[in-house]
């Protein structure tokens, strides 16, 4: 792979090439998709998503939206330290072709800023309901009027997929989605194959999948926009762009260090867990007389969690440097934090808000509730598009699809495609969005 390829500032809809040295500096293509993801109503629902406790009523607590502003900011910081240190290794990048340090920056934040929109509500248990809705559910039923690869979209029901479907699926009046740069989408691709086969191999980019079967071919056009390395001769697998490593990072430090400290704000991880970890991470850069000085306990765990986060985008930053090349050749198959020096660190801070915070009552409950919540409307809303495209349909089912919008396929000859856009249209739903149409679907409240 190449910079000049992988840094197409083309935008997904577009047929012809844009130039970096023709562009506009006051409005740069690369920040223009940044603006485009904010400004979305798929980016808003955000705001009433769960990022770890579901429907939390403490202002503190981190939404997806909050989550996936943060995600972006540390993006950012990765990317125009890696993209400086990139124009000294390339300096024809900037002589010749007028790229900027800020134009990698750019590029990571708007795909960090995105990295979570298609994530369906009640956090990643949705994605799991969504599943086994098909899998173990009454959805099974559909499985031999399916492909095997359509069926194990439904099954594995990723948000990283439904994610690329936001980004880029045409609809009237929205020609080419978002119409992001061709830059940004690679970046946003963590998982750049398709659903089958299922974990071929331990390289990073196997560990789930990008795309549904419905975006396949604006997935291959990407791809080869972009110049990704085919990984596969039988099935549609690519490297990644070497951005979406920093991506990746960017979400890694985030939930590792800020879930965390959401865990000690909540009470549910004790203060001298915060101390202990993070002082390991921070050790070289606190200042004993200013840590000292603070006299509560949010004040002390956001200094070190704001030390932990600096000190962590520098080790990506190196890591990323010190593995570009073997990056750029498809040979890079981990985690850039996979390989830092506090790795037992992070790993502990993690297995200390697994069992603190992502098993305690409280999520766990929610994630119960959000279990029957999205099995109800998957169950009542895939019946009432297949009745109604069958001509079977009851009163009922006619008014349940009057409540629903114009972007689902009802009458689309494909089953596929049907049941894709109803689980498209639950996982753009906020956790409160869900509950109340399950409310309304069990009369619960008028």
């Amino acid at each position: 792979m190449n910079w000049e390829q992988l840094l197409s500032l083309k935008r997904f809809g577009d047929t012809n090439k844009r130039i970096r040295k023709e562009q506009d500096e006051t409005r740069l293509g690369f920040e223009v998709d940044y603006d485009r993801v904010i400004f979305s109503s798929e980016f808003r629902s955000l705001q009433d998503k769960t990022q770890v406790i579901p429907l939390s009523q403490t202002d503190f607590v981190h939404t997806r939206l909050t989550h996936s502003l943060e995600v972006s900011v540390v993006g950012r910081s990765l990317g125009r330290l890696t993209g400086k240190k990139l124009l000294e290794k390339y300096p024809h990048l900037q002589n010749i072709h007028g790229y900027q340090a800020n134009d990698f920056g750019a590029i990571v934040a708007a795909a960090a800023l995105a990295h979570d929109i298609g994530n369906p509500p009640f956090g990643h248990s949705g994605e799991k309901a969504i599943g086994e809705f098909f899998k173990t559910g009454s959805g099974k039923t559909y499985k031999e009027q399916l492909t095997d690869k359509e069926y194990q979209d439904l099954c594995d029901f990723e948000g990283n997929a439904n994610g690329f479907k936001i980004l880029t699926e045409s609809r009237a009046g929205r020609q080419g989605g978002l119409r992001l740069s061709y830059a940004t989408l690679g970046a946003f691709m963590k998982y750049p194959k398709e659903s089958l086969p299922k974990k071929p191999t331990n390289h990073i980019s196997d560990k789930k999948y990008g795309f549904f079967q419905s975006e396949k071919e604006a997935f291959i056009d990407v791809a080869n926009e972009l110049g990704l390395l085919e990984r596969s001769k039988t099935d549609i697998s690519y490297s990644r762009h070497p951005l979406a490593f920093l991506v990746e990072a960017a979400d890694d430090i985030c939930y590792t260090i800020i879930d965390f400290e959401d865990g000690i704000n909540l009470g549910l991880i004790q203060e001298e867990f915060a101390l202990e970890y993070l002082i390991n991470i921070v050790r070289d850069k606190i200042k004993t007389k200013n840590y000292y000085a603070l006299t509560n306990k949010q004040d002390r765990v956001s200094y070190l969690r704001a030390l932990a986060i600096g000190t962590l985008i520098d080790e990506a930053v190196n890591i990323f440097m010190a593995n570009e090349e073997a990056i750029l050749k498809g040979e890079f198959n981990s985690a850039l934090l996979d390989k830092s020096k506090y790795e037992a660190q992070i790993k502990d801070i993690i297995k200390i808000s697994v069992e603190n915070i992502y098993q305690s009552t409280e999520v766990i409950d929610k994630e119960i509730a959000g279990y029957g919540v999205l099995n109800t409307l998957l169950e009542t809303y895939t019946n009432a598009i297949n009745k109604v495209y069958h001509n079977s349909a009851s009163n009922y089912d006619k008014l349940i699809l009057k409540g629903l919008p114009k972007t689902i396929k009802i009458e689309d000859d494909s089953l596929y495609n049907r049941l894709l856009s109803v689980c498209n249209y639950i996982a753009l739903l906020s956790d409160s969005k869900a509950i109340l149409e399950y409310k309304k679907i069990k009369g619960i409240e008028f």
